[in-house]
């Protein structure tokens, strides 16, 4: 495979703002690609003409895509992490139309094809990418995943509450849903889980604001979606990060609950 000419040149002018002459010195001669243009050169032109040459004698891009790789090594942006997802959106958003996507582990996998800019752009800005990088809970991927990649934020708020509520009837052996489990399991009088040693009128009210959260959450985006179309609750990115930033401080929280007492649901 082959890079057409504007995504080539699109790629070459990413790479060109992040690395130094010297680097790109040492990434070309450590691939034993040429270096026809050499340091006089700007340093996209640079890219474009040594990658050009190579992939027309060739007619492989393999080796452009190790030196991608050795550009966008993680390691190398360990103090700046903001510049490294940066870098990793914007050379996604090229590799999209060709069927690639680059890890945040530095490798490079296949994927479905873009055909437009919003395709692009939608495969390279993941949702699960910015969520790893408000260090979200690891519930809210074992439970919406496939949803997260294709950046679904209808689905992926949807089977994250779904997953919020199978954690607490785990957690504390009921068969209940929605509001009902919420109220019988975080009961001020008698509640199965607490999140606190639920002594004080501090931890007391702690406690019940806990459960109201979670009460808020069912009512507003659990009961909604799920007897609402698709097309009539429209749910931003913003939106979709806020919620499931919601949702995995209330898993935190259960990370610490206490089982007290058997339920009878």
């Amino acid at each position: 495979m082959v890079f057409e000419q504007p995504i080539l040149e699109g790629i070459c002018k990413i790479l060109g703002e992040y690395a130094s002459g010297t680097q790109i010195t040492t990434y070309l001669a450590q691939l034993n690609i040429t270096d026809v243009d050499g340091p006089q050169s700007t340093k996209w032109r640079r890219l474009y003409s040594a990658f050009a040459v190579y992939q027309n004698h060739f007619k492989d891009n393999t080796k452009i895509l190790e030196y991608i790789c050795l550009e966008c090594a993680p390691s190398r942006y360990a103090n700046n992490e903001d510049n490294y997802f940066k870098l990793l959106e914007q050379i996604n958003i090229q590799l999209a139309f060709c069927g690639l996507e680059l890890l945040q582990n530095g490798r490079i996998q296949k994927i479905d094809k873009a055909e437009t800019i919003s395709d692009a752009q939608k495969k390279a800005t993941n949702l699960k990418i910015k969520l790893e990088q408000r260090d979200t809970h690891s519930m809210i991927f074992q439970y919406c995943k496939s949803e997260l990649l294709q950046n679904n934020y209808f689905h992926a708020v949807f089977e994250a509450m779904k997953g919020l509520m199978q954690r607490i009837r785990m957690l504390s052996g009921s068969s209940l849903d929605g509001a009902n489990l919420i109220e019988n399991i975080f009961s001020k009088n008698n509640p199965v889980l607490i999140i606190n040693n639920l002594q004080s009128k501090s931890e007391i009210d702690e406690h019940m604001g806990f459960c109201n959260l979670l009460k808020g959450l069912c009512g507003m985006f659990r009961n909604t979606e799920a007897h609402e179309p698709k097309i009539t609750w429209n749910v931003s990115e913003q939106d979709a990060l806020e919620i499931l930033g919601m949702i995995s401080y209330c898993h935190r929280r259960l990370d610490k609950a206490q089982k007290i007492r058997l339920t009878e649901n």
